[in-house]
């Protein structure tokens, strides 16, 4: 297993994510499954296990407590999270972190992070809290080894965030197509520049850059046969040495075995295969339907559609394939946001800073997704 430095602990730069874990048709933990993986991966040298108050509707947290406790606590580290968004006060966080701590069957985190900032979390619970005040204390009381955050927002929040107070580790969603989504490439180097440490997350962005039309594949293969698209994905995050902790949501034991063989001896990638990485995103770039960016100037839409969601899936779909499984996805949402309820009046291409046919590419969107067929793809 290959090992980074993070906070003075030597880390696997393999993290054991744990909120995919194997589920059993009801719903629940595959518990024998999942314990046979993190059996596996601890075998391996894994030594960072991840989880969260919230991971499988509360009980990732009390399974993964059950499995560690069956080894010696300091041959792991353990991350959990503050989940901000259910905090209503200092109190109430105090009731969760002991919670917590009963859940996982241990006195103390390695790394605890304050869960999903995004502006307002930051300013309407960390600091209306002080949360981060709270946590300080539980460090002196040695229950909490480093504090951290992570974070779903965009880069000027993430700038305000990490720049607020002297973070030991942060944690992001990156990959190399998320490299402007975020914090991005700009925010992995201003983590950098600050010294903090990055865990990822997402780094192969919920699997999806496991799922490729035809020619993507052939692009990938064209660079070099013998990785598999997961590889790429995670072996483009390791590259940056910032990153000490590359956290994979493994739910099968097929995938702990697969990244395993990533992480076992890893060696960055090459300029070349850095660059022939950023050729294939132009690729994959280059399906897309429109240029929405998601800026949502162009809401609220008088007859209610969400329009950004819409170009999203949309454009989701045109570059991974697989219509069906982002069919349901759009179908999930409300009805009456749908693409379909467009009325053509105009008003959002009025004020669409990227100039586009919005009318137009909704009814791509309604062909693609509302009708039976689902034909469209232009």
């Amino acid at each position: 297993m290959t090992y980074r430095e993070m906070a003075g602990h030597k880390v696997s730069l393999l993290g054991f994510g744990c909120m995919r874990l194997p589920t059993l048709p009801d719903g629940s933990i595959d518990e024998a499954t999942a314990a046979s993986m993190i059996d596996e991966a601890m075998k391996a040298g894994v030594n960072y296990y991840d989880t969260a108050w919230m991971y499988h509707g509360g009980e990732s947290e009390k399974f993964l407590g059950r499995t560690l406790s069956r080894y010696p606590r300091d041959s792991f580290y353990l991350a959990t999270k503050l989940p901000t968004p259910a905090v209503t006060s200092r109190e109430r966080a105090v009731e969760i972190f002991e919670e917590q701590l009963r859940r996982l069957q241990t006195d103390h985190f390695d790394f605890y992070l304050l869960h999903c900032l995004n502006r307002d979390l930051f300013e309407n619970k960390v600091l209306a809290f002080d949360l981060i005040g709270l946590c300080e204390e539980w460090k002196r009381q040695g229950r909490i080894r480093h504090l951290g955050f992570s974070f779903h927002d965009n880069y000027e929040s993430f700038e305000r965030i990490l720049c607020h107070y002297p973070w030991e580790f942060c944690q992001i969603q990156y990959n190399y197509m998320d490299t402007d989504n975020q914090a991005g490439d700009k925010g992995y180097a201003l983590a950098v520049e600050r010294g903090v440490p990055v865990v990822v997350m997402e780094p192969i962005r919920g699997g999806s850059l496991t799922r490729f039309p035809d020619e993507i594949h052939e692009a990938f293969a064209a660079l070099d046969p013998d990785r598999n698209l997961a590889n790429w994905a995670l072996s483009w995050v390791a590259t940056h040495p910032g990153v000490k902790v590359v956290l994979s949501g493994m739910s099968a034991p097929e995938q702990v075995r697969d990244n395993l063989r990533t992480f076992s001896d890893f060696t960055p990638l090459t300029e070349e295969k850095m660059q022939g990485v950023s050729s294939v995103v132009e690729q994959i770039r280059a399906r897309v339907r429109n240029g929405c960016t998601g800026c949502r100037y162009c809401m609220p839409c008088p007859f209610g559609v969400d329009i950004p969601r819409a170009f999203a899936i949309s454009n989701e779909e045109a570059m991974h394939g697989h219509t069906e499984a982002y069919r349901a996805r759009y179908l999930s949402g409300k009805p009456e946001t749908f693409a379909s309820v467009c009325r053509s009046c105009g008003a959002c291409e009025t004020k669409c800073p990227q100039h586009l046919a919005i009318r137009r590419d909704l009814e791509v969107v309604a062909e693609l997704f509302e009708s039976p067929a689902g034909t469209a793809k232009n």
